[in-house]
């Protein structure tokens, strides 16, 4: 009490600069403030005794401590599992980038299945119509002998029909039967 006192003592003892007052707002000025901030803790402070006052403090400290211990620990826990989450992100972009060069080498190879099972199509369609046309040129081959032996079967049976008279006619079928009797003693 006796510095706050000697503070207001030697106020009057400061040289001035310029014009000096007494400041009247009370809350504004720094040893006042001090003192009733002193006197309050004084007031209050006669009931609590310095056991009680370390053991809150101690108590307080053991609360801190175990708060950051526990703090600790969970951090601890919090960076493990970031570590295994990591490698878990790690192993899964690893399977991601085996699966995208499996699915690349994947779509490459049936690609190259359908374009050889393409031309293996292309190809057996170029057989059977190669076949077909084969096929189609003999039929013509055959239609055309066919009409040409017809036809000329026909203007032979004409020319027969026109030259041969019933004496010629009756020679020829004479001769064709003793060709048969010949034939069925050759077999006999």
């Amino acid at each position: 009490m006796k510095n706050v006192t000697d503070s207001f003592l030697s106020l009057a003892h400061w040289p001035s600069a310029g014009s000096f007052g007494f400041n009247t707002d009370i809350l504004a000025t720094n040893p006042i403030n001090l003192s009733v901030v002193i006197g309050v803790l004084i007031f209050f402070g006669k009931g609590v005794c310095a056991s009680c006052l370390s053991d809150l403090l101690d108590n307080r400290k053991k609360r801190i401590l175990n708060t950051i211990r526990n703090s600790e620990e969970l951090r601890g826990g919090a960076i493990e599992q970031l570590e295994k989450a990591r490698a878990r992100l790690q192993k899964v972009e690893m399977e991601a980038d085996q699966f995208r060069v499996n699915g690349y080498s994947e779509i490459e190879r049936e690609k190259l299945n359908l374009i050889n099972s393409t031309y293996k199509t292309l190809e057996q369609l170029e057989n059977y119509k190669n076949e077909t046309i084969h096929f189609e040129q003999q039929r013509a081959i055959n239609q055309v002998r066919h009409r040409v032996f017809q036809q000329a079967l026909q203007g032979a049976l004409g020319t027969l029909n026109s030259c041969l008279n019933n004496e010629l006619h009756l020679r020829t079928i004479s001769a064709n039967i003793g060709m048969f009797g010949t034939m069925k003693e050759i077999t006999d």
